[in-house]
């Protein structure tokens, strides 16, 4: 099933193949790009999470996320954060990254040497999740979505002041809000923070499921109603829509009359982004580590080594190695522009369909 052409970028148990990093003595994969027979985990998004492996290993607050995700028959085991499981000698636990609910950095330890991968991650604050902490090791393996020194998120209390002032700017002007974001992890953090003393908040289909996912982790969300469950048409005027990217332009917006509508994404850092977009505003919110965020979780995991991935690894492994810090980039990660940007192509009434990350 597997294609054994491999690279190793240092002497490591760890290495990267064409279906991902591979753990030799414990004869799994970390977040495999291609069905495999062991698969661990980080998180819930389709670009590491992905069907038809035969067994899975994840961090146990994903639990209500991820089975959502993989099918009924799929074999999940759940590891609480911190707690170690010995796997082929390898010994393997999961630490928050702060990216979504349930998302983890997967420590490996074989013979004294420890490698970390810190999947998708960030140090802001987020209500929605437990926060990233630092877990020091040997190799750190990190991703690199937003490594380039433009991106340098603002203060996120601030920006979603901006998103609220938006909104009531809206109601005030009789327009229904729509706001973009990510189905799963990023609009939740946004519904968190909404306020909703403004208006009603009222959701796309994929949206409220992840929604309640969310709620039977235990999170606490705002109010919120899917469009699709309505029996009759409300008077959106002054309403908050939080929508799935895909929906821009759609047939679906119709029903909600005079908009307006933005978007909440790292990427909206850069002008030529919000530009593209066409949307009527854009928001700096990010569930990825900016370039300070990033150099700083370097200081505090204190690795021999850093490997980067998904994303601009050439640019940050050169700055690194600039200042002293031994990195490589890995080759084959993901392509930048993945689960912070695209999201589900459905119209909004029913399933949850993945675009290509």
């Amino acid at each position: 099933m597997i294609d054994d052409s491999t690279s190793r970028p240092t002497d490591c148990f760890v290495r990267q193949t064409p279906a991902g990093l591979y753990c030799d003595p414990g004869g799994f994969y970390v977040d495999p790009m291609r069905p495999v027979d062991r698969a661990v985990v980080t998180h819930a998004h389709s670009d590491h999470a992905r069907v038809g492996s035969r067994h899975y290993l994840a961090a146990e607050p994903s639990r209500h996320v991820l089975s959502g995700r993989m099918a009924g028959d799929a074999d999940l085991q759940w590891l609480p954060y911190g707690q170690t499981i010995t796997v082929g000698g390898v010994t393997v636990s999961f630490h928050p990254s702060g990216h979504m609910l349930g998302a983890a950095q997967v420590r490996m330890e074989y013979r004294g040497q420890v490698v970390v991968v810190t999947g998708d991650y960030k140090i802001d604050d987020d209500p929605t999740c437990q926060p990233w902490a630092p877990v020091q090791c040997h190799v750190l393996v990190t991703e690199s979505t937003f490594g380039l020194p433009v991106y340098r998120w603002p203060d996120s209390t601030a920006e979603f002041a901006s998103i609220n002032a938006w909104w009531r700017q809206c109601r005030d002007a009789g327009k229904c809000a729509v706001l973009y974001g990510y189905a799963v992890g990023k609009s939740q953090r946004l519904i968190a923070g909404l306020d909703d003393s403004i208006g009603p908040i009222y959701t796309h289909g994929a949206v409220e499921k992840g929604n309640e996912a969310y709620r039977a982790s235990g999170v606490s969300l705002q109010d919120t109603q899917a469009v699709a469950s309505l029996s009759q048409k409300p008077d959106y005027r002054g309403a908050m829509v939080v929508a799935v990217p895909s929906a821009h332009g759609t047939p679906w917006l119709r029903r909600f009359g005079r908009i307006s509508t933005a978007m909440a994404s790292g990427w909206m850092a850069v002008r030529g982004a919000r530009r593209r977009r066409s949307v009527d505003r854009g928001f700096v919110i990010s569930d990825h580590v900016d370039w300070p965020s990033l150099q700083l979780a370097v200081q505090q995991c204190r690795p021999e080594s850093v490997w980067v991935t998904h994303g601009y690894s050439a640019v940050v492994a050169r700055y690194l190695n600039e200042t002293g810090v031994h990195a490589i980039p890995l080759e084959g990660g993901r392509s930048v522009g993945s689960d912070d940007d695209v999201d589900s192509a459905d119209d909004g009434d029913g399933d949850d369909q993945e675009a290509p990350s």
